[in-house]
């Protein structure tokens, strides 16, 4: 057998420090070192091979595995009973018996196999670790500092890894400078051959909420709930909230006193605007709480199925830019927060639209009446024809009932005759 010095102390370490199991690095060696026996005798195949540890001496040797019986067949898997005995006095027929077949010079080779296979077992078990332990962080958010900018991405230290920032997930006009540290949100982690590849976001919603969660108290006991939210991130968001206890205020849970929490949030979203929007399961009341800071003059739902929710939103001429935001965006988050398509008017807009329809309508009025008189005239000139055909042909039978008396006094004078 070959004396392996300091395996086990090197086993114990790197369990300790990188959460590798020594079950697994022993097992993992003594399967390397049967295919190192393999590869080093020219075996194809060889089941009855394996690899035997001695903790307490530290050895650890290849042995072949052979059936105790009275006349050989095959003497790679059976061995007489007299040379079993030289090996063990009290096998009988039958028994097995584990005979040392390693070779001369193998230690050289049981070293280099050793070393390889600590080796990959130390990135396998690496790799492994940081995969579990960030599959677990999936869908939550986690601090880390930013080490490069690579390109458009930007490189993010989270702890045993470097996770990559997209640009598409990065905030616009944001300046990510290396050394600084940021709360991201973990997007996705991605098995590769080597270290698993981690997406984060600094712009994902989802930030927002884990914010709020953290601030709010409320909202981590479950008394207030986040129904929906809309972020344009970098610009504003928009947050929907309800309490499930009418004595606490939702909207004033996730203000805090005198503005304490949503100041701390807004800090860490580098001053993003955030409006809180009191959720309501009217969707009347909930769109004209989405329009805010922007007053309603009413609400229209126009359509409300299952393929479609539209509303038309009534506001005073001089809250219109404000309802409608910058470029769309009050709007916009307005839509994507509740889900409803949602057309802007100011009351001048309507009342102008009121008027058209209006001179529409009496236009088509006037179209209708013109076309009924048309239909009128047309009928009445109708009648006069077929009053007028119907004359000429009682004209025409009463001439011809006179020829026909005519012709029958002319015949009878003519008999008389």
């Amino acid at each position: 057998m070959i004396k392996v010095t300091g395996l086990y102390d090197a086993c114990d370490e790197l369990e300790r420090e990188r959460g590798i199991s020594k079950d697994d690095i022993l097992n993992a060696l003594k399967d390397a070192m049967v295919a190192a026996y393999k590869r080093h005798m020219h075996l194809k195949e060889a089941e009855n091979i394996e690899a035997i540890l001695v903790e307490e001496t530290s050895e650890i040797g290849i042995f072949k595995t052979k059936v105790v019986v009275e006349e050989i067949t095959d003497p790679e898997t059976e061995i007489t009973l007299e040379e079993a005995k030289d090996i063990d006095e009290d096998v009988e027929v039958g028994d097995e018996v584990k005979i040392e077949v390693t070779p001369e010079q193998f230690g050289r080779i049981a070293a280099q196999t050793a070393k390889q296979v600590l080796t990959q077992r130390i990135r396998d078990a690496e790799r492994n670790n940081i995969l579990n332990e960030f599959l677990e962080k999936k869908g939550t958010l986690t601090t880390g500092i930013i080490q490069r900018v690579e390109g458009r991405n930007v490189i993010v230290n989270i702890g045993k890894t470097d996770a990559i920032m997209p640009q598409r997930e990065q905030i616009p006009g944001e300046y990510y400078k290396p050394g600084n540290r940021i709360r991201v949100f973990v997007l996705n982690v991605k098995e590769t051959s080597r270290l698993p590849q981690v997406i984060v976001s600094h712009a994902h919603a989802e930030i927002v909420r884990e914010l709020f969660e953290l601030e709010v108290p409320e909202i981590e006991d479950g008394i207030v709930e986040i129904k929906s939210i809309a972020r344009e991130a970098g610009y504003r968001t928009k947050i929907a909230v309800w309490s499930n206890d009418e004595e606490v205020d939702s909207v004033g849970a996730c203000i805090g006193p005198r503005g304490s929490r949503i100041q701390t949030i807004v800090g860490e979203l580098k001053n993003e605007k955030i409006d809180i929007v009191r959720w309501s399961p009217d969707p009347v009341e909930y769109i004209v709480n989405a329009i805010a800071p922007a007053r309603v003059v009413s609400v229209d739902i126009m359509a409300d199925d299952d393929e479609s929710h539209e509303a038309m939103v009534v506001v005073p001429d001089d809250q219109l830019s404000l309802a409608i935001g910058r470029d769309g965006q009050n709007v916009r988050l307005a839509h994507k927060l509740t889900q409803w398509k949602i057309d802007i008017k100011s009351v001048s807009q309507m009342e102008q639209a009121e008027a058209e329809n209006m001179k529409e309508m009496e236009a088509q009025e006037e179209q209708a009446v013109e076309a009924a008189e048309e239909v009128a005239d047309d009928v009445e000139e109708a009648h006069d024809e077929l009053q007028q055909e119907i004359e000429e042909e009682m004209n025409q039978q009463a001439v011809d009932e006179d020829d026909l008396v005519s012709e029958s006094s002319h015949e009878e004078t003519s008999e008389e005759e």
